[in-house]
């Protein structure tokens, strides 16, 4: 999912950001079944020949294709940071992915049987080295990258549906990466304040948020350039498919110990995303992301693939360390110590005070 794009920020201004839908568009795979052929991309011909992916509809493991098996090798790594590639390596790759750049026209040699669109969709994340959002890969350059992976075997007419699936994860993963840099970014006090109060707090606050932004682009008002400036910043990513995190090993492990808790299926993908945050005193600082993408499954009343994204504050200091220990013990504080039976009581006295 890391691997696209991988194009320079253009020289003219950038057209308005394209929010994502809340759910897949109509087209995609997941809202599809066939019974008669659960899988609609066959496996990879050859994998022994060829460079690990880093886009889960290229996966081997993805949910979409056949599952792995379960001697499949996992590699040993950390959330450390990774290591970088030679510099004779670097030289041929994009450094805001460590990919080689994506071509968008159709080669001379190409298998497909139909014409991909060459449009790029516009994402909702914002660059840090223009005033422009960062571009999804067109279905034709999608397809260049799988050909050059040695993926000759997957459908031209399935690519359009991948690019969706693929647009709507990573949309997924900048919204949740936005709460978080919502609660820290004005400072580990403030972050604490907020989750103190539960998850249910946090998620009414973002409400609340995009109420007024709604409402402002309703009464035809410009957004707060203040709140436009404080907003996260995306700098560059990496994928990491053969790197499983510590989080996921743990979980896998767990999952082998107590089956009916934990679920035993790997991630099908890793991403490292790096962030600029826009602290309090006007300075920036970059903060990595990881995030690791896992299948849930297919939905009983409708036949559609679920995905969960885990997505937290690589650990690399110990301000992230904390934050991390914030958002999730800040919510158990909070129901452990009644908090919600206090707010629900201070509601109702104030509407008996009201009335």
């Amino acid at each position: 999912m890391g691997w696209f794009w991988a194009d320079a920020p253009k020289a003219s201004a950038p057209s308005a950001p394209q929010h994502s839908a809340a759910a897949p568009p109509p087209g995609c795979p997941m809202h599809q079944s066939d019974t008669g052929n659960p899988t609609p991309f066959p496996p990879r011909l050859d994998p022994s020949t060829s460079t690990p992916s880093s886009c889960p509809v290229k996966s081997p493991n993805h949910p979409l294709r056949y599952q792995p098996s379960e001697s499949s090798s996992q590699s040993q790594s950390s959330e450390q940071r990774p290591q970088q590639p030679s510099s004779s390596t670097l030289s041929k790759l994009n450094p805001l992915n460590y990919m080689p750049s994506l071509s968008n026209s159709r080669p001379a040699d190409s298998p497909q049987s139909i014409h991909l669109p060459l449009d790029r969709e516009l994402s909702s994340i914002p660059r840090s080295d223009s005033q422009a959002n960062w571009e999804y890969p067109s279905p034709q350059q999608m397809y260049n990258a799988m050909l050059r992976k040695g993926y000759t075997d997957t459908p031209a007419e399935h690519v359009e549906a991948m690019v969706a699936v693929h647009n709507f994860l990573n949309e997924g993963a900048w919204a949740e990466i936005e709460e978080w840099e919502r609660i820290f970014s004005g400072g580990l006090w403030k972050g604490w304040e907020t989750c103190s109060r539960g998850e249910q707090a946090i998620t009414l606050d973002r409400a609340r948020q995009e109420y007024a932004a709604q409402r402002r682009l309703a009464l035809g008002l410009n957004p707060d350039p203040q709140e436009d400036e404080s907003k996260p910043k995306l700098i560059r990513f990496q994928g990491r498919p053969q790197e499983p995190s510590p989080k996921a090993r743990i979980l896998r492990m767990l999952g082998k110990v107590f089956p009916d808790h934990f679920s035993q299926d790997p991630p099908f993908d890793r991403h490292d995303w790096y962030i600029s945050r826009k602290l309090p005193n006007g300075s920036t600082k970059e903060v990595r992301y990881v995030i690791d993408y896992y299948g849930g499954g297919v939905e009983q009343e409708t036949g559609q693939p679920v995905f969960y994204l885990d997505i937290r504050p690589a650990l690399d200091s110990p301000t992230a360390a904390v934050e991390r220990a914030m958002r999730w013990g800040g919510d158990v504080w909070h129901r452990a110590s009644g908090g919600a039976v206090r707010e629900a009581a201070a509601q109702t006295k104030g509407k008996e005070n009201g009335s």
